[in-house]
């Protein structure tokens, strides 16, 4: 036997589940049991990568402020130029992987992601940084459907895939949570480029890793590419995420946000028609009447609104009202990524013996409670039970995205995980631009207007209380100029309303958080099957062993 015939055994199991209605998919070569996991490893290091740059940013936001002199409306798009572009791409990447490889693109989106990090280092205006932030979210688009679709391919016993996928989903959950540390380390020792150049080395390793140990994968029971299916969901997504991100901004019920959700879905009636209509289409949209597939996106989209919406409000109340320093907020994280890696591993375990319906059903309601309790924070709540806050919610999201992203996979045969995953990763980010810009947009209402209030009593210009009033960053820019101006006493005044002020928000925010997953787990525990089904892609099926 040779080397390569040793390392890539080709599993007679795997021959036969490659049958899909009568279809053989490609008899690609698969790695060796003893080499799954190896190749899992590898997987799990991709998404890292690129999930936790996302997270790195949001602890430099306060840095932005001071070093670039970037505006709230500039803050936020820094964060949501990259998922603008990512949510955009996911659909067409995860299409486009199944039909020419999912190798390949892994390896592109890499070097691509590495690139781009290079020129976001030495930008030198907030523009520029929002622009290779932007290209940065294509490399991410390329990388995070072909690491769950090739984890499909690799692992095709149904007990094995779940373990995957639960480790799959403990990195991102992690990610998450290391974000904050690593970005507050490298800002505190380095200069805020470092953030992104710190992938450079990352990357290069992770192309070598992938290179030599991943094998690749593709569906060949699609023959033509779909060019106008691709670009409909690419439109289609694209003006529904930039419309959520713009409608704090403009209004939610003035004319550019209801007529850009009017465009939104004139082009998504317009994708699904079409896909509908043609033989070989991108995305056979009959698979969203499979409860299972549904249900568990929308358990996804539940779960990262409420998510996404939290992170941006508590980097800054750790930053700004705490007085934590970049690094020391992010290891006040920590907690959050221990609740999220013990829990999501259990999952796959605790979903094999209680049904995948309980399981998202609980996540969603630890998630709900977590949320709720962060609504009796103060700017002086002890630590440990901002833990405990933690253990709710991180524990939650463990419990929540392995077995929903499993019964997504599940319902779909291993040929089309590539489309399968982007639609995964699709919910995760519209649910996070969601989050950001509904959470954000409250949170920033109920702050402005709580801190006009307190401010009026107090001896500020007017200039200076409506710059304060715009952010929590120029806030404390105006805090700390009133204490050079007119003492420590005017100072402690503006720190104690502006403090007040920002409480209001967070609870705000934090309720409406908690609001939302408490709905998931109504829908999850409605309309979520509690077993794993072996369906078909126009939704019919029929029960399955799990």
């Amino acid at each position: 036997m040779t080397a390569d015939e040793g390392f890539y055994n080709v599993d007679i199991a795997t021959s036969h589940s490659a049958h899909f209605q009568g279809v053989l998919v490609e008899a690609t070569h698969q790695p060796s049991d003893r080499r799954r996991w190896l190749v899992l490893a590898v997987l799990c290091l991709s998404v890292f990568i690129s999930v936790v740059d996302n997270l790195i940013v949001n602890v430099a936001l306060p840095t932005f402020v001071r070093e670039l002199g970037a505006t709230t409306s500039q803050l936020q798009w820094i964060v949501d130029s990259y998922t603008l572009v990512f949510a955009c791409l996911l659909m067409a990447t995860g299409s486009l992987a199944d039909r020419f490889g999912r190798k390949g693109f892994l390896l592109v989106g890499m070097m691509v992601f590495g690139a781009f990090s290079v020129g976001a280092a030495f930008s030198d205006s907030p523009t520029q940084l929002i622009v290779w932030r932007g290209l940065m979210g294509i490399g991410a688009a390329l990388i995070f459907p072909a690491t769950l679709a090739i984890l499909v391919n690799v692992f095709t016993v149904p007990k094995e895939r779940a373990i995957a996928i639960s480790m799959w989903a403990a990195t991102s959950g992690l990610s998450v949570a290391l974000g904050p540390v690593v970005g507050g380390w490298l800002l505190e020792n380095y200069s805020w480029g470092s953030i992104f150049l710190v992938n450079v080395p990352t990357v290069l390793i992770a192309l070598g890793l992938i290179a030599f140990f991943v094998p690749t994968s593709r569906d060949t029971t699609v023959h033509r590419f779909d060019p106008i299916g691709t670009l409909l969901s690419i439109a289609a997504v694209g003006s529904v995420v930039w419309t959520i991100i713009e409608a704090p901004e403009a209004g939610w019920l003035s004319g550019t946000t209801l007529g850009g959700f009017a465009v939104a879905a004139a082009l998504l009636a317009g994708f699904i028609r079409w896909e509908r209509h043609i033989d070989h289409p991108m995305l056979d949209v009959r698979v969203f009447a499979n409860a299972r597939f549904s249900a568990g996106s929308l358990a996804v989209t539940f779960a990262f609104f409420a998510l996404f919406g939290f992170t941006f409000m508590v980097t800054q109340y750790f930053q700004f009202v705490r007085g934590y320093g970049t690094f020391s907020a992010g290891l006040h994280t920590i907690p959050f990524a221990l609740f999220t890696g013990a829990a999501a591993p259990a999952s796959a375990k605790i979903a094999e013996r209680l049904g995948t319906k309980l399981v998202v059903t609980l996540g969603l309601a630890s998630m709900s409670i977590g949320f709720l309790l962060v609504t009796t924070n103060t700017p002086t709540s002890p630590y440990w039970w901002i833990v405990v806050q933690m253990m709710f919610m991180g524990g939650g999201l463990g419990l929540v995205n392995a077995p929903a992203t499993e019964a997504i996979m599940g319902a779909l045969p291993p040929e089309r995980a590539g489309i399968g995953s982007a639609v995964n990763d699709t919910s995760r980010e519209l649910g996070g631009a969601l989050g950001v810009a509904i959470i954000g947009s409250l949170f920033a209402s109920v702050y402005s207007g709580r801190l006009s209030e307190l401010l009026k009593a107090l001896p500020l210009p007017e200039d200076a209380k409506a710059i304060a009033e715009k952010s929590v960053g120029a806030a404390q820019i105006v805090t700390e100029r009133t204490g050079q101006e007119a003492g420590p006493e005017a100072m402690a005044a503006v720190k104690s309303a502006v403090d007040s002020a920002f409480i209001s928000g967070f609870r705000a925010g934090s309720l409406l958080a908690a609001a939302v997953v408490a709905i998931g787990a109504i829908v999850a525990s409605r309309y979520l099957p509690a077993r794993a089904e072996k369906s078909d892609v126009l939704g019919q099926s029929t029960p399955a062993q799990v």
